[in-house]
């Protein structure tokens, strides 16, 4: 399968190392505005997010590899393509219970654990040794750090920043484009656009409404 990575920071090159060790799997480009130019370095193409429609058919996949929830969401409605045109990718260290859904464009990181009855959403992030628990409904957009705990029932909605080692315990919903802090303990629904930080985490302002669109 021939993939087009959008994103060179280090999020990028952790899925471009990811992609590497996939079987079948050939990076043809990876895309991102640090670079002004076009070139070819080992038969990739390294250029501008905008250089894509040269070389995105229907054959060739794109991931986009980019830690900021925000910044996924405006690149998607700029390429306006096929939701289906999008890869998702699962380390093989990975555990996925054969009943979860994880949506088109989101990444798995390794010893990660998705449980059963579990659904994320489109251009997710479910990093590295995170714990989604069973019937966590995840929204689009959303980052689930490092090491953080989301236990049964748990309502994440959209474009959702949950800090490494945090946890939340069963049956809470954290509200649209809220941020949790890392090591944080939520014992209460989140109202969406607020920052929650601490053990048991406060609301401690709230976040700007009109950029997430």
């Amino acid at each position: 399968m021939k993939i087009i990575i959008l994103g060179n920071g280090g999020h990028g090159k952790v899925i471009q190392e990811m992609v590497h060790s996939l079987t079948n799997h050939e990076i043809i480009a990876i895309l991102d505005d640090i670079f002004t130019i076009e070139k070819r370095e080992n038969e990739i193409i390294y250029g501008p997010v905008d250089s894509i429609k040269k070389y995105l058919t229907f054959q060739v996949k794109v991931i986009i590899a980019i830690g900021n929830n925000d910044t996924r969401k405006k690149i998607v409605n700029l390429l306006n393509i096929n939701s289906d045109q999008y890869l998702s990718i699962i380390h093989p260290s990975a555990i996925i219970s054969p009943s979860a859904i994880i949506g088109n464009g989101t990444i798995v990181m390794p010893k990660s654990v998705i449980n059963t009855g579990a659904k994320i959403g489109n251009h997710c992030i479910i990093n590295t040794s995170s714990i989604v628990e069973h019937d966590n409904l995840i929204g689009d957009y959303s980052h689930v750090s490092p090491n953080a705990t989301l236990t049964g029932n748990v309502e994440i909605d959209e474009g959702v920043h949950i800090g490494a080692s945090a946890t939340i315990i069963p049956g809470l919903k954290i509200g649209k484009w809220s941020v949790i802090g890392a090591g944080s303990t939520v014992l209460q629904n989140i109202l969406p656009y607020s920052c929650a930080v601490g053990s048991p985490a406060k609301v401690i302002k709230k976040l700007a409404v009109g950029i997430k669109n």
